[in-house]
């Protein structure tokens, strides 16, 4: 116990750490999902840009990504990450990794919670003279936005469990203290230590996710 009371510094360090590789790749894997997921959904056959070969590559660049477990796809990467910021290691090469990583991931999320908004909607826009852009940007992305919201929030949690995998590429955070501190220097408590603040983190991405979605939903 007095080993933890020593270490909890480095602790709160490792923890806001993991908020920053874990806000860094939601941006960029958030964003990247999103237009992955419009693409998706709006090239289907019958959808308001179709095309089928568009369709076609994008479902199977999706479908090649999206199930490499990650501690495969984290190694398997390096090879670019080198390419493109000059290291393999670190938390900028971890946020790279996890930031592709997530956006096929969450480009399906997007997809499926599009194909909920009611066609009825998309025809009505369709009939009033709107253009695709103009039903994607006014109808088709706020219609959609709650379950979006609540789809974001389930990609927050899962990138806090692909952060705490950057232990083993150099990178920081929560995983990275958990390794070093607990499961090395076989101490238990360091790493329960680990494992609550990686509940509190979830229960309280969990919460606001939660309450956001039930705010725009009442709109």
């Amino acid at each position: 116990m007095d080993k933890l009371i020593d270490l909890l510094p480095l602790l709160g360090e490792a923890a806001w750490e993991t908020l920053y590789i874990v806000a860094a790749s939601l941006l960029f894997g958030g964003i990247a999902g999103l237009f992955i997921g419009l693409g998706l959904y709006v090239t289907r056959p019958g959808s308001i840009l179709e095309n089928r070969f568009a369709f076609t590559v994008i479902n199977v660049l999706v479908n090649i990504f999206r199930p490499i477990p990650f501690i495969i796809f984290i190694a398997a990467i390096q090879p670019l990450a080198r390419a493109v910021l000059g290291t393999g290691i670190g938390n900028g090469a971890l946020i790279f990794a996890i930031s592709i990583g997530a956006a096929f991931g969450i480009s399906r999320i997007v997809e499926q919670n599009l194909l909920t908004v009611s066609p009825g909607v998309i025809e009505a826009a369709r009939a009033a003279g709107a253009g695709p852009f103009r039903i994607i940007r006014t109808v088709l992305l706020p219609e959609a936005l709650g379950p979006l919201i609540l789809g974001y929030t389930f990609v927050l949690i899962v990138l806090v469990d692909m952060s705490a995998v950057g232990g083993y590429i150099g990178g920081g955070g929560i995983g990275n203290f958990a390794i070093q501190y607990g499961y090395r220097q076989f101490n238990p408590a360091v790493t329960w230590a680990a494992v609550l603040v990686v509940i509190l983190f979830v229960q309280l991405i969990q919460f606001f996710g939660n309450a956001l979605a039930r705010r725009i939903m009442r709109r």
